[in-house]
């Protein structure tokens, strides 16, 4: 009876490392990192927009929050709501609620285009207005977007 708890043990001491050798990270997969992410200051002015169609919305610190401005064509003097920010580990998150709708914005680091100028913007952007998603491009007042080479 000795020896099958031995072998049951030897057998644990050679698995568990193996196992737990699985587990590590490898080059190239995401990061479990748990640090927030600080690439945007809490005091920076963000602009977001979108095409296709078109959006803008303008998040500004306001307090303890901030004070987002949504605006489209057809609502061309914008309608203003309070938000809530919070980090995640590879982006920036902004939540709240218009007009009844829940708002969500997800900010992440990344070079991203409009499709329509020449502009390359520092963050990507998705904006969930209740059951719509709208796709777009961010820059804050600290980190611009920058202008495309000019063909003459």
């Amino acid at each position: 009876m000795i020896r099958p708890l031995v072998y049951n043990r030897f057998a644990l001491l050679v698995l568990v490392p193996a196992l737990l050798a699985g587990c590590s990270e490898t080059p190239g997969e995401i990061s479990r990192d748990t640090k927030p992410f600080d690439g945007i200051d809490e005091a920076e002015v963000i602009d977001v927009g979108g095409t296709e169609p078109f959006w803008a919305l303008t998040i500004i610190p306001h307090g303890d929050g901030y004070q987002a401005k949504y605006s489209t064509p057809e609502l061309i003097d914008g309608e203003t709501f309070s938000l809530t920010r919070f980090a995640g580990n590879n982006g920036l998150g902004f939540s709240g609620d218009w007009a009844g709708a829940p708002v969500t914005l997800a900010l992440t680091p990344g070079e991203c285009s409009d499709g329509m100028s020449d502009r390359t913007y520092p963050y990507t952007a998705t904006l969930q207005l209740d059951e719509v998603t709208l796709f777009g491009c961010a820059h804050t007042d600290a980190q611009l977007f920058t202008e495309g080479e000019t063909i003459p």
